[in-house]
């Protein structure tokens, strides 16, 4: 019999250490992904401004409430990353009390912290890999399934962006939009000359399609 009442080939330190690189790669791949959608945030942001010179205000507020989503999958990944050293954190305890108890003992803490890990797509299939092993370990209990919730928020999404996207707008174009109709479909004064925006207007939609493409795609 093992430390955990079952036979293993690997040793706790072993384990926790093959545990541990998981982790830490799955870490910079979401740091990697942090930068990916704050760069193209800052892409969003100058549209935005383009879009406010140009008077279009239901422009801008599409490409603010992509900003909401982005900023939301942000906080999610920093927060996953939390959530990641603190299990980081456990599993060193857990090496200290094999030295005194002789074996690991069943952790609340990484059974919180792995229960939320498992929802978080971009890590997903790791989490899962290792909660089946600490599972095995004897570290944590099985996991229900129906723990899982939707990256996509839906009508609470909708509502919170009806409440910061006027916030968001006066903050990136530096109070151009603070005195706007309330209504999207509602226009704004032109600033630049009519003729100027409807050249550019084509050619505007098409960039905003496109950022709206990838930033879904960093996020999904």
């Amino acid at each position: 019999m093992g430390l955990f009442g079952k036979t293993s080939d690997r040793s706790p330190k072993e384990m926790v250490s093959e545990w541990s690189q998981k982790i830490r790669k799955e870490m910079r791949m979401i740091d990697r992904q942090i930068r990916d959608i704050q760069r193209e945030e800052e892409k969003v942001k100058r549209s935005i401004k383009d879009a406010a010179k140009r008077g279009q205000r239901d422009v801008c507020v599409v490409l603010a409430k992509e900003m909401i989503q982005s900023k939301r999958a942000v906080t999610k990944l920093y927060a996953s990353k939390a959530q990641m050293n603190s299990v980081q954190l456990s599993m060193k305890n857990q090496l200290a009390l094999v030295r005194v108890a002789g074996s690991m003992q069943k952790s609340t803490e990484v059974m919180k912290a792995m229960q939320n890990l498992v929802k978080i797509p971009e890590i997903q299939a790791t989490m899962r890999e290792l909660s089946k092993e600490m599972m095995k370990a004897g570290i944590i209990e099985e996991m229900l399934e129906d723990t899982f919730e939707s990256m996509e928020d839906g009508e609470e999404m909708e509502e919170a962006a009806e409440e910061e996207v006027d916030k968001i707008l006066y903050e990136i174009t530096a109070g151009a939009l603070g005195k706007a109709p309330s209504k999207v479909t509602d226009a704004l004064p032109e600033i630049q000359p009519a003729a100027a925006a409807a050249a550019s207007e084509d050619e505007s939609e098409e960039d905003i399609e496109a950022m709206q493409s990838r930033l879904a795609a960093l996020r999904s």
